[in-house]
């Protein structure tokens, strides 16, 4: 499923060709996606679209009077192809703008195409997301302050999106290890110095995955087509059995939250 580094390097890759330019037509071939895709996003033409943003996992193409809400789901992708390229079964939208067009390709139809005229930032699916773990917002304190009364364990607590989001399952786990956490530890039992490990590893996990496109774990691929490397360089996700590439113990797994957790039991305490 594509992630946070997922979304922001597709993000990074559609924000040159989109920004600027006026939307000349939209095609919808399903609309059973998600959510319904609304009759008003086939009517996007002549709208000027004034930028690309990111929150958590959602692009947000900003449309002047509005804009459209886009989800990659469990299996989507957002590429930038010439106007008129055949379309094949999991196809589902097109956004054109003259000389170049938008396509959404979604194998699973758990992605999403919405469109909203009232502010982006309070509607439903955006209004209760948690602090963004790039910005400044989640410092050393503020993950202390955020884990206190929570007893749930610390990979569960990064995957709650109305606490930190966008961490998502690979990169909590890689963040862990690279704080040297062992996945079970009880959210609020970290210190403050820990905290701060963990605020550090979260960032640096997030931003080496976006330096190396991402994680191309089955359908994901880029703006530009191009699979992500971020996989081939997990520290301990995806790879139980293997050797720890820190220390050489053996890499375990554990199911939490009905998701896999990848750990090494030498390094992380």
């Amino acid at each position: 499923m594509p992630e946070l580094p997922e979304v922001e390097v597709t993000r990074r890759g559609l924000a040159p060709h989109l920004a600027g330019r006026v939307i000349s037509g939209v095609a919808v071939r399903q609309r059973r996606l998600r959510w319904p895709v609304p009759h008003a996003v086939r009517l996007l033409a002549g709208r000027k679209v004034r930028g690309v943003q990111r929150r958590g996992k959602y692009l947000l193409v900003d449309c002047g009077d509005g804009h459209l809400i886009l989800h990659l789901g469990m299996s989507g992708s957002l590429r930038v192809l010439p106007p008129g390229t055949s379309a094949e079964k999991h196809d589902h939208f097109d956004l054109i703008l003259g000389d170049r067009m938008l396509r959404l390709r979604d194998p699973r139809r758990f992605g999403a195409v919405l469109w909203t005229k009232d502010a982006v930032h309070a509607h439903p699916l955006i209004a209760n997301l948690g602090i963004e773990p790039l910005s400044r917002a989640l410092d050393p304190a503020r993950l202390y302050a955020l884990t206190r009364k929570h007893r749930a364990a610390i990979k569960l607590f990064l995957l709650d999106g109305r606490r930190i989001v966008g961490v998502g399952n690979i990169y909590a786990s890689e963040s862990l290890f690279r704080a040297g956490i062992d996945p079970r530890t009880p959210a609020n039992r970290p210190s403050l110095e820990r905290c701060a490990r963990l605020s550090k590893a979260i960032k640096d996990t997030l931003r080496a995955a976006i330096r190396a496109g991402g994680s191309s774990l089955r359908d994901y691929v880029g703006a530009d087509g191009r699979r992500g490397d971020s996989q081939s360089r997990h520290w301990v996700y995806d790879r139980e059995g293997k050797p720890c590439r820190r220390c050489g113990a053996t890499i375990k797994r554990l199911v939490q939250g009905q998701r896999s957790t990848f750990y090494c039991p030498r390094c992380q305490k």
